[in-house]
């Protein structure tokens, strides 16, 4: 079993930043500017500079994932502990995954999230989170090779889509059917490719996805191949072989092997 990684350091070298922005998980109150930014019209004074925060922290997250992997990012619930089925199932997949060559990106803390990660660095793998800060229930695992963490829930969400090659959603609620929909929505509207999202967990998710293929497809809301997008197992390996399918017909595993890094754009 891989040893995990020292809090003090990530890829070999001090972890200065990162440290001081997990100070955050399980302790921040909601911060209010954020609050207030989502209460409507503000001052221009204030929305302007809201805006360049927001721009700062994109840039940012870009600037400190653009030389991951191909990556592969698991989506479940913070709330399933060690001893859970699903917790066990998602360890497996992160196994998988890394052996398969892909790096594993979550959501980076605990429940299906630090699984994942496990189970990738178990395996020798490259283990990414991608954090939010919350007031509650979230700290980052310490099965990490890499994380950053995020203000805002939608500059997350771009981050776990645009690197990843595909999808695995595995049991979790209200932030993990979001994750699911957002990602269904990009490709049927293709503004991303028709990267494989795989769904683990079939009678968890039954009655959504009853829902859906039923009421929905029924109603015409969606086509009926946006239903059979959306590939279901309740098997580690068997969703493991469908994004190795998937993926490596299209892409390879050769993302990001030959980009120079600028030390000037904070690489």
């Amino acid at each position: 079993m891989s040893q995990t990684p020292n809090p003090d350091t990530v890829l070999g070298q001090p972890q200065e930043r990162a440290a001081s922005s997990t100070t955050h998980w399980g302790k921040a109150p909601p911060v209010p500017e954020i609050r207030q930014f989502l209460q409507g019209p503000q001052k221009r004074s204030f929305e302007l500079g809201r805006a360049v925060g927001i721009f700062i922290e994109i840039m940012s997250g870009f600037r400190k994932l653009h030389f991951l992997g191909p990556c592969v990012t698991v989506f479940g619930s913070a709330r399933f502990t060690e001893e859970d089925a699903y917790y066990v199932l998602a360890r497996e997949i992160g196994q998988r995954l890394a052996r398969a060559g892909f790096t594993v990106m979550t959501g980076g803390g605990p429940g299906i999230m630090e699984a994942a990660n496990r189970g990738a660095k178990e395996a020798g793998g490259y283990s990414v989170g991608c954090n939010i800060e919350l007031p509650q229930e979230q700290k980052p695992n310490p099965y990490l090779d890499r994380w950053v963490t995020f203000r805002h829930f939608f500059v997350r969400k771009l981050m776990l889509v645009k690197y990843s090659y595909a999808f695995i959603a595995l049991p979790g609620g209200f932030g993990t059917m979001d994750e699911i929909f957002e990602t269904a929505t990009l490709i049927q509207t293709h503004k991303i490719k028709d990267f494989p999202l795989v769904i683990v967990g079939k009678e968890y998710w039954r009655p959504l996805l009853d829902f859906m293929r039923g009421r929905l497809v029924e109603s015409k809301t969606i086509d009926r191949i946006d239903a059979e997008r959306i590939l279901v197992t309740d098997s580690a390996d068997e969703a493991v072989q469908l994004v190795r399918d998937a993926a490596l017909r299209q892409f390879g595993l050769s993302y990001g092997s030959k980009v120079k890094r600028r030390w000037y754009l904070w690489e």
